[in-house]
């Protein structure tokens, strides 16, 4: 069909066919609902919670060493308090007395430092485990819960997706009836609504998409099919019962 010699009423029949098969579309995504984006947000939380982890096992690490450190620096510290008391046993004078008992006190200082550096490091160490442990159950936590959102996506998606992929392309094959500027104003409209309806019949002398009452003379004119009229409430596009295919009023 060429969309330079096509009538109003059948530039009308293709936009509504066009919303039709776009709603059912948007059926499925009803369907679906808030699970693609949940499973999304769902994958966003692991990889945070995981990078997390990754360096609360980074820190306990250097807390690690830390405490490492300290601990042989004690045994070094140790080792020459013993060293130092040996000599202490032979010394030949008070200078000789003075510098070692200097050095053993230096040493015991040293300890005392150390013990107390691993003191507060395992103090750190416990609060970054309880972190830890808080964290990989949330991990646990969220995993299971994208486990079971996953499941539930897919089961919709395998029952869903050959509908879905036909009134795809049903959808294509109608936009190629429609010209480019019916086509942007339509996607417009659709785009501003969050039940996506741009076409919709005069129903009980009110407009199907915000319900507000079309004057008698303009249900006339939409019958005629002789231009294209919007509501002038909400914009959208009207069509008469004949060219949605209603045949009674309800």
């Amino acid at each position: 069909m060429s969309t330079t010699t096509v009538s109003v009423k059948e530039k009308l029949e293709a936009l509504f066919a066009l919303q039709t098969i776009d709603s059912q579309i948007d059926g499925f995504k009803v369907l679906k609902g808030q699970l693609p984006i949940e499973v999304s947000d769902l994958e966003d939380d692991i990889a945070g919670l995981q990078t997390r982890i990754d360096k609360l096992n980074g820190q306990l690490e250097d807390i690690q060493g830390e405490i490492l450190k300290h601990k042989e620096n004690i045994i070094n510290s140790n080792t020459l308090i013993e060293k130092y008391n040996k000599q202490l046993e032979d010394v030949k004078n008070n200078r000789e007395f003075e510098a070692l008992t200097k050095e053993v006190e230096l040493q015991n200082l040293e300890n005392q430092l150390s013990e107390k550096k691993i003191r507060e490091n395992q103090e750190i160490e416990e609060r970054k485990k309880e972190i830890l442990a808080n964290t990989n159950e949330k991990l646990a936590q969220k995993t299971e819960d994208l486990a079971k959102k996953k499941v539930e996506l897919e089961q919709i998606i395998e029952k869903t997706e050959k509908d879905e992929a036909k009134l795809g392309k049903k959808s294509v094959k109608t936009r190629k009836l429609i010209e480019e500027r019916l086509l942007k104003s339509y996607d417009r409209i659709r785009n501003r609504y969050k039940n996506g309806l741009a076409v919709v019949p005069v129903r009980r002398s009110a407009c199907g998409g915000c319900f507000n009452r079309i004057p008698a003379q303009t249900q006339i004119e939409l019958g005629n099919h002789k231009a294209i009229i919007a509501c002038e409430h909400c914009g959208r596009v009207l069509v008469d019962n004949e060219t949605a295919g209603i045949t009674d009023e309800e």
